[in-house]
């Protein structure tokens, strides 16, 4: 009885160590390396930064599309085989990257690494959390997106340190080793998913939505919409802060100081979630964290040209995006239960991964050189107020939902 309690609590230990290690490798080089290596690229390759950045948010698109098709392929296949062959994706993407000679390779190469992105990033991680880990999911989740937000902190020096003593081809196929050398092995070690028969039980007492149910619930559409809208801010924001901050008024040494509160902030915000949040809701979490979206974007458009006021506005964006991660993976599942996880939470991740790819086009086109910050503040603001008002709704229609089928 000891040695089997033992074994039930390593095995989530397992899972969450060994996903730590691959969401680090795989959003530092798939993902953060991309803002390091971009310059060397485009003149590498004598392209414009709008076909290389193109190239980027067309991966990203890819991701999008693909979210539902991996979500199905986790839900039948497990964590263990899926990731291990995204992993494998990923070494052959990055490594086509690394000999990219221009437009049509370039883009060939991010089309592979887009599809890898959906088979092992956090949609995946989360969706194989929730095969594996039968108690505690929404924690296990939290933990390991405490550990994925120091991808940036360590790959951003490491790219740097790589691209000036090896170039960013060769920069790009270290990477694609790291992935088949380390990520792939790594996912292959994962414990089996419990006895299928469990969850055949839980099908049959209608504790879960099938993909099909999730589709036509009354929620599903609205929370999609949801987080589609506060990814956009996210993404346009986190391309765009500096030169927003300067145009308010800001020193580029204060913007870059201010802008580095945003990852401890992050983590600040899992943290806590993971603390002082473990006993609410993930309804009620969410309702915090997408309410300190437009708060924050409140107080940049009316106080930024302060200092201490454009802080309070990286302290509340920071907390705000930390959390949505979490959320991203415990909303779906508490919702919409734990059969056909993968599946739901990938169709709900798919249209977010798409505004993620569009943000920062749009916000480009909004903060013109000859313009003030107005027009792009007033979207975004309008932007996050407007996902405030799904996700409220969507938690009402759901609750709508429960009380019906009482």
């Amino acid at each position: 009885m000891i040695w089997l309690s033992a074994q039930s609590v390593s095995r989530p230990l397992k899972t969450i160590g060994i996903l730590a290690v691959t969401q680090i490798v795989s959003w530092g080089t798939l993902y953060y390396a991309f803002t390091v290596l971009a310059a060397g690229m485009q003149r590498d390759l004598g392209l414009a930064p709008e076909l290389v950045f193109g190239a980027f948010s067309w991966g990203l698109l890819t991701a999008g599309l693909a979210a539902a098709p991996a979500g199905i392929l986790l839900d039948r296949y497990g964590g263990r085989h899926v990731m291990a062959s995204g992993s494998l994706a990923c070494a052959i993407g990055l490594a086509v990257l690394s000999q990219a000679g221009g437009a049509v390779s370039l883009y060939i190469a991010w089309t592979l690494i887009g599809a890898a992105m959906a088979l092992t990033l956090y949609e995946a991680a989360f969706a194989t959390i929730n095969r594996k880990v039968e108690t505690g999911s929404r924690q296990a989740m939290s933990t390991l997106t405490l550990f994925g937000g120091f991808a940036s902190t360590l790959f951003w020096p490491l790219t740097a340190s790589m691209e000036s003593a090896l170039g960013w081809r060769d920069t790009y196929l270290c990477f694609a080793l790291m992935q088949v050398l380390l990520c792939m092995p790594l996912h292959l070690w994962l414990d089996a998913d419990p006895v299928p028969k469990v969850r055949l039980d839980r099908r049959k007492e209608g504790s879960g939505h099938r993909l099909k149910q999730a589709l036509r619930h009354p929620a599903f559409w609205t929370l999609a919409l949801a987080f589609s809208a506060s990814t956009f801010v996210f993404s346009a924001m986190s391309a765009h802060l500096l030169p927003l901050l300067e145009r308010l008024g800001l020193s580029l040494s204060t913007a870059v100081l201010l802008a580095s509160l945003i990852g401890p902030m992050q983590v600040a915000g899992r943290v806590g979630e993971m603390t002082l949040g473990r006993h609410a809701q993930a309804q009620t979490i969410g309702m915090l964290a997408f309410a300190m979206l437009p708060a924050a974007l409140l107080v940049l458009g009316l106080f930024g040209s302060k200092a201490w006021m454009a802080a309070l506005f990286c302290i509340l964006y920071g907390m705000s995006n930390g959390i949505m991660t979490i959320l991203r993976g415990a909303i779906p599942q508490a919702l919409f239960g734990r059969e056909d996880y993968g599946a739901i939470a990938g169709a709900m991740a798919g249209p977010s991964l798409i505004a993620k790819a569009a943000g920062p086009f749009a916000a480009a086109l909004l903060l013109r050189p000859e313009g003030g910050t107005t027009p792009l503040l007033a979207v975004l603001l309008a932007v996050s107020i407007a996902s405030l008002v799904f996700y409220l709704r969507a938690v009402q229609m759901a609750r709508a939902v429960d009380r019906e089928s009482l």
